[in-house]
């Protein structure tokens, strides 16, 4: 072999054996693809040995120190700055979890002050000083209702519990409406109309539970059998649960191409229904359980955390996302495979890090504490396994 043949050789070698090294140092997901072009992101990739597994506590206070503001908005730092009603409810479970009562009262008191509505529900969407969308999400009423009612056991306060009692019975007057397979929470109260908006990841058997011990409203356990109803039936029809579908009174279910409006994404399971198996594997339902485990087959067809799948679990996406990761992480631990689950919560720290977002901090607390923590009222399957 020539001289100049031994030295590319020899190049090659180096290089791969330099990239082998940064794979055992950085763990799975060091390296992931810029989301615009697909193509690698030197200016995101961090510097070796800094990758590392984070526990429940620092997740939360790093979405808390990273997107609350000193007022008390979470501001979506990477989506235009703008804030929504989501954000607000997942900083106030973070916060309640953590037992942090500074952060919990700023950012309830701002949210009070800007997205109350008259008929208790919260509006979506704020941004520049108002609010520019007022129709409510139920996802984050009932998150915010439910850590009303954590932060008020954990801080002592009855008027938060009162106040979580309010915005919870608002969501049953206007969220949720009968159907022949049950009760079922809407989208919104937009969306109490059939056939009715539904979004798999909306609900949360754990969050009904809670509420319905706070308010004593059969509704709640309504809501509970309800939404299993409507999740089955989903699973019964394909591997995966779409990130929306729609409910008809007789109580048919049709998975829908994306949310009211964008048809064009395609039926699929991505940003949102991701967020399904971790609000499942929480519940102290066993059939609930379940249901989070009947994921896992599909979400193993593929390397990876792909952010979004068909519903046969096939990657659509050239990009991974990290409430993707946490929710495989669900799967598995709802299905028992706590150690592969370990191994998924520390992808979802990974990618955080190498690419932070708001959406992914966010869950990236979510996910642990609710995985495996016990501040949040419900039955976490990894209590005791990180």
């Amino acid at each position: 072999m020539a001289a100049p043949q031994l030295l590319v050789c020899a190049l090659a070698v180096v290089v791969a054996g330099a990239l082998a090294v940064q794979l055992l140092i950085w763990g799975p997901g060091w390296w992931r693809p810029n989301e615009s072009t697909g193509r690698p992101s030197s200016s995101v990739t961090p510097s070796a040995g800094s990758l590392r597994a984070l526990t429940a506590q620092e997740a939360g206070e790093a979405f808390l120190s990273g997107y609350v503001e000193s007022d008390g908005r979470v501001t979506r730092h990477d989506e235009g700055g703008d804030t929504v009603s989501e954000g607000q409810a997942y900083a106030m479970l973070v916060a309640a979890a953590l037992n942090d009562q500074q952060h919990f009262t700023t950012v309830w008191a701002w949210t009070k002050r800007n997205l109350a509505r008259e008929d208790g529900l919260l509006a979506w969407r704020w941004k520049d000083g108002q609010v520019v969308d007022n129709a409510s999400a139920s996802d984050a009423d009932v998150d915010a209702a439910r850590a009303l009612v954590i932060a008020a056991a954990a801080f002592g306060d009855d008027q938060l519990k009162a106040e979580g009692v309010r915005l919870g019975t608002a969501v049953l007057d206007k969220e949720t409406v009968m159907t022949k397979v049950g009760r079922v929470q809407v989208a919104g109260s937009w969306a109490n109309h059939p056939p009715y908006a539904y979004n798999p990841s909306y609900t949360s058997p754990a969050a009904n539970a809670l509420l319905a011990g706070a308010t004593d409203d059969e509704r709640w356990a309504e809501l509970d059998l309800g939404t299993r109803a409507v999740t089955t039936a989903l699973l019964n029809s394909a591997d995966l649960p779409p990130d929306w579908a729609q409910v008809h009174p007789d109580g048919r279910i049709d998975a829908m191409p994306g949310a009211p409006g964008r048809a064009d994404e395609g039926v699929r399971y991505g940003y949102d229904a991701t967020r399904m198996p971790i609000r499942f594997a929480e519940s102290c339902r066993p059939a609930d359980v379940a249901l989070a485990g009947r994921l896992t087959p599909a979400l193993d067809r593929s390397m990876g955390d792909p952010a979004v799948r068909d519903l046969g679990g096939a990657p659509v996406l050239n990009e991974e996302s990290v409430v993707a990761a946490a929710a495989k992480a669900a799967a598995l631990a709802a299905a028992g495979q706590t150690a592969r689950a370990d191994s998924q919560l520390l992808s979802a720290d990974h990618l955080q890090q190498v690419k932070p977002t708001y959406y992914g901090a966010a869950w990236n607390a979510l996910a642990r504490l609710i995985l495996s923590g016990r501040t949040l009222g419900g039955c976490p399957p990894m209590v005791g396994a990180i």
